[in-house]
């Protein structure tokens, strides 16, 4: 696996794809600025060797050139965060991109013009792959968040550069982090998967079931497997199409010694409110009209136990609907069991959107081994899929 330290950037042009799609306010304000300082290292590096940057990225959804995903709004925030001068190219192709990187000197930074601009990005089509290729010496990706696209910037472009390529210092990271869970884990290995839908979880528990022991599983999938297996669940959201595989799902992980660990009280409510009338009752006896929205006590306390019994954890999910404070507990004490269990020494991995969400607003990000940029990214490699902006570089 190539990686920043297998070069030396002096004198050379680094074309480093990154993920600078950061949230803007209506003044066009970057409001998260997490995704430019997690390239920060990738990119002092380079400066540091002697090199020059020349950074590419998409934001948002453009159809066409539109001036409000243009990326000249977020370049004040860029050179803050690295602390340079950066230069933009209103352009990523063509006369502007190429003038503006041939006159890019040694330890200075060119962001370019937003590359979902242009169709050809998101189709992967070489012949914009090879325009972008034409203005770098080396190529870095940087940008997990993407690595699952085989997008001109992301994938076809590494083509071009043979043996100039390699991983940026967070994409390396990301790799490392999952590798030490998914195949050099310390055991016992406990995976927490929570969120709303089996149906978007099955790949990944059929994939991961071999690599663990312990498999905690929370959120509104709950309610599938506990009416599975006959519970009644009132009012909580529950996929009816995949009763048989919830059991199929507990059938295979008997068969291979996994204990699965299952809220076994919910904190019901008896509407989606903040300001419902909450209980706490048994998750296989909700009243009809009620509908379960977080974990118990009973459960949170079943969990801890696994938790700080666990070497290695992977968290992927909320136990509840944590964006409802009534309904935050589980989620917060979750997540304080497994800080707690890596100040222990565990190592622990925590990824997919709503948990990276949750982790950022209950100041819990630094007590984490490792928190991913990465939500699909994630997912996918959790399936077990070989993402093609990897396969690209190690190619």
């Amino acid at each position: 696996m190539k990686t920043l330290n297998d070069f030396n950037f002096k004198d050379k042009k680094a074309i480093i794809r990154v993920d600078f799609n950061v949230p803007l306010d209506e003044d066009f304000n970057v409001t998260d600025a997490n995704r430019i300082e997690a390239a920060k290292p990738t990119i002092d590096k380079i400066l540091a060797d002697g090199g020059s940057v020349i950074l590419m990225s998409h934001l948002g959804r453009p159809k066409g050139k539109e001036d409000k995903y243009s990326l000249r709004h977020i370049v004040s925030k860029v050179a803050e965060v690295l602390g340079v001068n950066v230069k933009f190219a209103s352009d990523c192709r063509g006369e502007i991109a190429s003038n503006a990187a041939k006159d890019l000197k040694s330890g200075e930074v060119l962001l370019l013009e937003n590359l979902r601009f242009y169709a050809e990005e998101e189709a992967g089509d070489e012949g914009f792959a090879k325009e972008l290729a034409s203005l770098g010496d080396i190529y870095v990706n940087d940008a997990f968040g993407t690595a699952h696209r085989a997008h001109a910037s992301t994938t076809i472009i590494a083509k071009f550069f043979a043996d100039k390529k390699c991983f940026g210092t967070l994409l390396a990271k990301e790799i490392d982090s999952l590798n030490r869970v998914l195949n050099n884990s310390v055991k016992p290995v406990t995976a927490v998967l929570g969120g709303s839908k089996v149906s978007s979880k099955i790949t990944v528990i059929e994939n991961i079931l071999d690599k663990v022991d312990h498999m905690i599983i929370g959120g509104g999938m709950t309610f599938t497997f506990i009416k599975a297996q006959g519970g009644k669940i009132g009012n909580s959201i529950c996929e009816d199409d995949k009763l048989d595989l919830a059991l199929e799902i507990l059938q295979k992980a008997k068969e291979k010694k996994v204990q699965i660990h299952i809220p076994v009280d919910v904190v019901a409510a008896d509407a989606f409110s903040n300001d419902a009338n909450t209980k706490v009752v048994d998750v296989r006896e909700i009243p009809d009209g009620w509908q379960g929205l977080d974990a118990g006590p009973k459960s949170l306390e079943n969990f801890r136990k696994v938790i700080l019994e666990s070497k290695t954890i992977l968290w992927n999910g909320p136990l509840g609907v944590f964006e409802m404070d009534n309904f935050a507990k589980g989620t917060i004490k979750l997540g304080e069991d497994i800080a707690e269990a890596t100040k222990n020494g565990a190592f622990s991995l925590v990824g997919g959107g709503d948990s990276v969400a949750a982790v950022k607003q209950f100041g819990l990000e630094d007590k984490m081994s490792y928190v991913s940029t990465g939500g699909g990214a994630m997912l996918e490699m959790l399936e077990g899929r070989t993402l093609p902006g990897i396969a690209a570089i190690l190619d």
